[in-house]
């Protein structure tokens, strides 16, 4: 495991938690640190417990751990939700004004650094800064120089003045300062810098970007967590490249404005969660029926109904498999990293256009908040492709019409994929439906005109599966006895969890699945293996279901629904646990 240093402020919500989280984040990246983060928040405005917490070293990290090196605590609550966590020389740091000890059993040695947060913020401008006055202590206890933290503090406040941009910097100090002059104590931690440079952004941010890698021209949606950032993201930056963002009053406007601008030629694109892809699912038919191409998003939290919006699970992925009436094709894509949120976005977008089909992007909230530090070339705009299919223009419109000179854009086709004409290509006026329809988009009934469009669509499908590449990600050695698969967000937990294992002599081969529907055919490595375990974030094993019915075979599952995304410790012994079942 990398030499790591892990830290968390924690309050309540409104206290300025994700503000401060993300400074220090911005601090630790621009020193040339590897960073990756978690977030535990509650679904309100102001109250309830929330905590954002960092883990960082020189060597890149991809996962969180049960283990806090220092904690900044604004209330009572915070150590007491954190104390399993801490260890010996773990330290606390406090405002005695407000956050007591009282009642809070601290585990032998572990420091206590009781700061007046609030007392020195007011004495460098104003009261609000506390945050900031935290960051300097914990500057000074792991010995970071605060001077990195300078350029994040301008980061965040520059747009309000140099004022308080000088303000927030004379706190920071005055928080160092007073640990150093306080606390006569040799802490355990120095945090190295080096002259590395990271980009740091989260699974929502990378979709937004890989958008308009993509070239993305338009964006429907409606504020949902966890997948607003997206929308957010977009704002202010897609119309630079001539694109253009939309606030819809609800779900089912956005995605009917989405597939009006994907009908106009415009590549496309909506992003919501659960509840959200609820209510899309009806337009999600006609989409596929119209064989328009449309990029849909959805950012998956704890459910059913409105269940903790602001909680990790994956337990949309029937319901982007099977949702809808009726057989719909489509594709489902699920980036298990951060940077492949990019890449799968650009892919999205690709697939659509090819294919004339809607095409599912399933992140996760752990996915979607985490901010994750990548070197610049890992988002290489060298790479991208652009892939649009099977436009036609004027030139070429003629091989496309039928005896009478009219367009047929649902053409009965040998790979299942019909001509595409822009609004305003010379001679290519036609419609389309959501009705049943015949080769020019004209409601039919006819029976054998309705089997061949039904075969004609599924076709598509079949013809991506012999023309892409539906490959997994592998890790460990290919010849391990035991095998482990998964998909999403569990991907970076789980290969930091192999070295948890490793050093117990567990040896196991990874697959990380970013391809949901269609599938890489999973059949021979299931059938080498002596166990195979698949992890997943919900309670009924969804892609464990998946598996066993692609492979015919049994699998064992590991399974968190509890809201949090998994760790990588915690993940090891639960495989190990898992494994040593399968066996007796």
């Amino acid at each position: 495991m990398p030499a790591d240093f892990n830290w968390a402020i924690g309050g309540e919500a409104g206290d300025g938690i994700d503000s401060t989280g993300k400074i220090f984040a911005q601090a630790l990246s621009r020193a040339g640190r590897h960073v990756f983060t978690s977030k535990d928040f509650a679904s309100r405005i102001r109250g309830g417990y929330t905590a954002y917490k960092v883990r960082t070293a020189v060597d890149p990290v991809q996962s969180v751990v049960d283990r806090l090196d220092v904690l900044i605590a604004l209330t009572p609550r915070t150590i007491e939700e954190n104390l399993d966590e801490l260890h010996d020389g773990s330290v606390i740091i406090y405002d005695g004004d407000r956050t007591t000890m009282e009642n809070v059993e601290i585990p032998d040695g572990m420091i206590g650094l009781d700061v007046p947060l609030k007392q020195l913020a007011e004495e460098a401008g104003g009261a609000i800064m506390r945050n900031v006055v935290a960051l300097g202590a914990a500057c000074e206890v792991s010995d970071f120089p605060i001077e990195n933290l300078d350029s994040a503090l301008e980061k965040r406040f520059g747009s309000k003045g140099q004022a308080l941009v000088d303000n927030n910097k004379d706190a920071a100090r005055k928080g160092r300062d007073y640990v150093a002059d306080e606390y006569d104590h040799e802490f355990d931690y120095e945090l190295e810098t080096t002259d590395a440079d990271y980009v740091l952004l989260n699974g929502d941010e990378a979709i937004g970007m890989g958008a308009i890698a993509a070239g993305c021209k338009f964006y429907a949606g409606y504020p949902i967590t966890p997948a607003t950032d997206v929308m957010e993201y977009l704002t202010g930056r897609i119309e630079r490249f001539g694109g253009h963002v939309v606030q819809a009053e609800d779900e089912l406007s956005a995605i009917n404005i989405a597939l009006g601008a994907a009908r106009a030629g415009a590549r496309s694109m909506t992003a919501t969660s659960g509840p959200g892809i609820d209510l899309m699912t009806e337009t999600f038919g006609l989409v596929a029926t119209s064989e328009t191409p449309l990029v849909i998003v959805d950012v998956m939290r704890s459910g059913p109904s409105t269940g903790m919006p602001t909680k990790q699970e994956q337990g949309d992925l029937n319901m982007m498999l099977y949702g809808g009436h009726g057989e719909i094709p489509r594709f489902v894509l699920g980036p298990t990293t951060i940077s492949e949120c990019f890449w799968k976005t650009v892919e999205a977008f690709n697939l659509a256009e090819k294919y004339q089909t809607p095409v599912y992007i399933a992140a996760d909230l752990a996915m979607a908040v985490t901010e994750q530090t990548f070197p610049p070339e890992a988002f290489d705009m060298d790479d991208v492709e652009i892939e649009r299919g099977k436009v036609v223009d004027e030139e070429t419109i003629g091989e496309w019409q039928n005896e009478k000179g009219q367009f047929q854009p649902h053409a009965i086709t040998d790979d299942g994929v019909s001509p595409r004409a822009f609004p305003g290509t010379a001679e290519g006026a036609h419609m389309s439906t959501g009705l049943e329809h015949d080769e020019l988009g004209r409601r039919t009934e006819d029976t054998e005109m309705r089997v061949e469009q039904v075969d004609k669509r599924t076709r598509k499908v079949e013809t991506a599966r012999e023309e892409e590449d539906w490959t997994p990600r592998e890790f460990g050695d290919a010849d391990a006895e035991n095998l482990v698969i998964s998909w999403g967000s569990n991907e970076g937990a789980m290969t930091e969890a192999m070295e948890f294992l490793d050093e117990e002599g567990v040896d196991v081969r990874f697959l990380s699945v970013p391809y949901l529907f269609p599938r890489p055919d999973l059949s021979a490595a299931v059938e080498a293996a002596e166990n195979v375990v698949v992890v997943e974030c919900n309670a009924t094993g969804q892609f464990a279901d998946v598996v066993e019915h692609d492979t015919l075979s049994r699998v064992d599952r590991v399974n968190k629904y509890d809201g949090v995304r998994f760790k990588a410790d915690e993940l090891a012994a639960e495989i190990k646990a898992a494994l040593q079942e399968a066996d007796q």
